[in-house]
């Protein structure tokens, strides 16, 4: 008898600051089995940060770092001219932060997922996943590193002996090399929720992904990650687990309960 599927469904949250409130994490946080929480640089602030990690703790999620670039203007999907120094730096520092509340709210750290522009900058140079994976590893040797499937973050974060999950997107569409449409393309999101759902259960039951070009390659999907700030968020949060579930795939963080 095969063994059943499982994958873990993901959500960046915390992206709130000050008076800008952006999506409802309480609210989401009902579907997903872990939450990637902004740190700050990107996105978030220190209230935000912990009334996330207890809305999180508090719904059974498993909680993750998402660090980003120094860009609040920008929301950190803006490329930055950044060293592996200090890319390493600004990761310590934003997981370190994060990590002081889950920690102060009885919680553990799961996982660390880089955000936006670092994240994919990441996927492709060598020097900067390196940096990544060496600053998760001497701040939470234990989390699980987040990473573009199949990309330089996750063989970075292999080679320094960290546990990986590859990671896969239900509403952005790829191109041949297994690359992230780019967001300036008119293309790179999928907007009809029936066609990410297709998307996301053909990568997960199939291990495949239609490409811009047409072809089909192959893919590992570990996790899942939803958006929780477009307008729709919520109701194909809903829709997603409802689908993934009947079909009998268990939805859970790496290493975590079922949910």
């Amino acid at each position: 008898m095969s063994e059943q599927l499982h994958v873990d469904l993901n959500c960046d949250l915390g992206e709130s600051f000050g008076n800008y409130q952006l999506g409802d994490d309480a609210a989401i946080l009902h579907f997903v089995t872990s939450a990637n929480i902004a740190c700050g640089f990107h996105a978030g602030d220190p209230t935000v940060m912990r009334q996330t990690v207890k809305l999180s703790l508090e719904h059974g999620v498993a909680i993750g770092a998402h660090p980003g670039l120094p860009d609040l203007v920008g929301f950190g999907r803006r490329e930055m001219a950044v060293s592996p120094e200090e890319v390493y730096n600004m990761v310590v520092y934003q997981v370190g932060a994060l990590s002081a509340f889950v920690q102060a709210e009885g919680g553990e750290l799961h996982h660390v997922k880089p955000h936006g522009a670092l994240y994919n900058m990441a996927a492709a140079n060598s020097g900067l996943a390196e940096a990544i994976a060496e600053a998760v590893y001497k701040v939470k040797p234990q989390a699980v590193l987040y990473g573009l499937a199949g990309s330089e973050l996750i063989k970075a974060g292999a080679r320094v002996g960290l546990s990986t999950a590859n990671e896969v997107f239900a509403d952005r569409t790829y191109q041949q090399d297994g690359t992230l449409t780019p967001r300036r393309s008119p293309d790179a999101l999928i907007a009809d929720p029936a066609v990410a759902i297709l998307q996301v259960l053909g990568m997960v039951k199939e291990g495949k992904v239609r490409t811009q070009q047409g072809e089909a390659i192959a893919i590992q999907a570990d996790t899942v990650c939803i958006h929780g700030d477009g307008p729709h968020a919520l109701s194909f949060a809903r829709h997603i687990q409802e689908v993934l579930t009947s079909e009998g795939i268990l939805l859970q963080a790496k290493g975590g309960a079922v949910k």
